[in-house]
């Protein structure tokens, strides 16, 4: 199979769906990349002789096209001054706060929206030139929101998808965004949006009308050059199947055991796993339990909360503050109310394998996710596949794309402190025939509805037939 020019279907994100490793002989090579986008598209991409394109993942650097595992890999390069203006900039002190309903100030800078552009023009003309005659091209997420329309006017032959993975604002919050027309514009150079809820394709239909002056109806935005875009919700998971399969493995088993006797053997453990962002709530959590452990609500003798932050984005001046602020409040709530040997909040600031990930859903008694603003979240998913025992519980912001799916979780307002503090309570405390009715009906949600179902749904409305087993 070539890498260059032939390729029916072409997907189109910021990252590679590849690492570099070192192989045993101590030579580079590369190995697929962990998560669910990648574990659903890789089959496709084999199936219809697809080809990936992205940036590995550091700057200054130029990586030829390779294959890999039966489809191509084309890379982007990206300068470190792209990186800093681009991606930490535009995408993520911009786009990210901003779609996440400003729960930080968004910036705005015309350099970084300058440098935006050209490298989505960059990444359009990266897969204009490995696309085949007619084929399809699925674009990822917020940092490449031009590409379609910058993609059709090099390829007007191309389906072209979009699938945006974080929330999309209202109207009052984006008309802040300078570039708020041309970023409509460039999405809908796609022939199919998806978004994660519907809230947010409404959001997205109702703002078009800016380019279109049309009243858009049930997603189908009517353009001026005849051209009709779908607008559509379509609700990302996980691979469900796998999750139980590894939680129930030997050695997350022993794993599981091993954290709960490393903990104390506590009568609950209470579980959160993040990336250490802002919009994940982390520090109105941690206040909450600080609050349960003091009041002796809940006894920091016998119940133990751990909270997983994954380190990211770490030069940007946000992240580095949000670290800064949960340590110290970490530290003076376990100084307070802990001992010597036993800490009430077990604070790990760390990146663990998927397979430590799965002991501790499968360890913990409570799952507690509550951002701010999300679009999905794929842990409270992850728990409930992993967690195979009905005694389980979910606490779940109503802010998260997941509780629309989910509504058998507690579900909670993070910014509502005393409401999230009965809500734990509540889950920590419920009775096991109430765990076990919640439990099995999120369980059935999230293993009907799976990462190849919304992949299959998607490209079904693009165009694309692919084969499921």
């Amino acid at each position: 199979m070539g890498v260059r020019g032939d390729a029916r279907f072409v997907v189109v994100a910021n990252r590679l769906p590849v690492d570099r490793r070192t192989n045993d002989d101590g030579s580079q090579g590369w190995a697929a990349s962990p998560g669910g986008l990648v574990t659903a598209l890789i089959p496709v991409m084999k199936e219809h002789g697809g080809i990936w394109v992205g940036w590995g993942g550091s700057a200054d650097e130029t990586i030829e096209p390779f294959a890999f595992d039966g489809f191509g890999v084309h890379p982007v390069p990206l300068s470190a001054e792209e990186v800093a203006e681009y991606y930490e900039g535009m995408s993520n002190t911009t786009f990210w706060p901003l779609y996440h309903d400003c729960v930080a100030h968004p910036e705005y800078h015309r350099e970084w929206w300058e440098s935006y552009m050209r490298v989505n023009e960059r990444f359009a003309a990266a897969a204009a030139e490995v696309a085949a005659p007619g084929a399809t091209v699925w674009v990822q997420d917020y940092q490449l929101q031009n590409v379609p329309e910058l993609l059709r006017e090099m390829r007007p032959d191309l389906r072209i998808g979009f699938f945006l993975h974080i929330p999309f604002p209202p109207s009052e919050l984006f008309r802040q965004l300078p570039w708020r027309a041309q970023v409509i514009q460039g999405l809908l150079g796609a022939d199919l949006i998806g978004f994660q809820e519907a809230n947010s394709a409404h959001n997205f239909t109702s703002l078009s009308r800016m380019i279109t002056s049309g009243r858009p109806r049930r997603g189908e935005i009517h353009l001026p050059d005849g051209r009709m875009v779908i607008a559509r919700d379509y609700p990302i998971s996980i691979d469900a199947q796998e999750m139980l399969n590894l939680s129930r493995s030997p050695q997350v088993r022993e794993e599981a055991a091993q954290l709960r006797a490393d903990l104390g053997d506590p009568e609950h453990i209470f579980l959160g796993v993040d990336r250490l962002d802002y919009t994940k709530g982390l520090r109105r959590r941690v206040r909450a339990f600080g609050e349960l452990f003091t009041s002796g609500q809940l006894d920091p003798e016998r119940n133990v909360y751990l909270q997983v932050a994954t380190p990211t984005r770490e030069k940007v001046a946000q992240y580095k503050a949000l670290r800064s602020q949960l340590d110290e409040m970490v530290g003076r709530i376990n100084s307070s109310v802990g001992r010597i040997g036993r800490s009430p909040i077990e604070y790990r600031h760390s990146s663990y394998p998927k397979t430590t990930l799965a002991a501790m859903y499968r360890a913990a008694d409570v799952a507690v996710v509550t951002p701010l603003r999300d679009g999905m979240n794929l842990v409270a998913k992850e728990y409930i596949a992993a967690h195979d025992s009905d005694a389980g519980a979910l606490v779940l912001s109503e802010f998260a794309g997941a509780a629309i799916q989910l509504k058998q979780a507690y579900l909670v307002n993070p910014y509502d402190l005393n409401g999230m503090k009965n809500q734990l309570l509540r889950a920590s405390g419920d009775d096991l025939a109430n765990h076990a009715r919640r439990m099995r009906a999120m369980r059935k949600q999230v293993f009907t509805h799976d990462i190849e179902e919304w992949a299959s749904n998607f490209l079904r409305d693009l165009g694309v037939t692919t084969e499921r087993a």
